[in-house]
């Protein structure tokens, strides 16, 4: 048998073919939808993954005002902020991040409680925060991709 056979290709980042993804936010569990989106970032439903390289797809996520939180954590679940001055701790609960996703001055794509919450499933490295630029979220049902002709994924057929 020849030597080359038992070499282990490495993809990288030239050789990587990165879709568009379209997910509906619809009446899903924010954690479990957001922990799906975290392996499409990170490429992890391809079998060329490769942990070092940013070999997954563009994610699309529309109706995300429509997304659901079980119990109280809407208005009960607390996230913490320190911007380092004295007295500089400052608390936020998904009710009021939902809230700041209407901002007329935020970037589109930009979603405060699912980028907050996708933070914490990417590497905190300077790939974890590449790969947060490949998320789109819109609030409703349209989106300014419609040109790169985005794949429509069923987030519940997803392991």
């Amino acid at each position: 048998m020849d030597t080359i056979s038992y070499r282990t290709e490495f993809p990288n980042a030239q050789e990587v073919q990165r879709d568009w993804v379209l997910i509906d936010a619809t009446d899903q569990h924010l954690g479990r939808l957001c922990s799906k989106v975290a392996k499409l970032l990170r490429g992890k439903y391809k079998p060329s993954y490769s942990p070092n390289v940013e070999c997954g797809d563009n994610v699309i996520i529309i109706n995300a005002d429509k997304v659901v939180l079980t119990g109280k954590k809407m208005t009960d679940h607390i996230y913490l902020n320190y911007t380092g001055y004295p007295g500089g701790q400052r608390e936020l609960t998904p009710e009021v991040l939902m809230a700041k996703s209407f901002n007329k001055h935020l970037k589109p794509g930009i979603h405060p409680l699912f980028v907050r919450v996708m933070k914490g499933m990417l590497p905190k490295n300077r790939l974890g925060r590449r790969l947060i630029e490949n998320m789109h979220v819109y609030n409703g049902p349209n989106h300014p991709h419609e040109a790169q002709n985005p794949t429509v994924i069923d987030i519940n057929k997803l392991k």
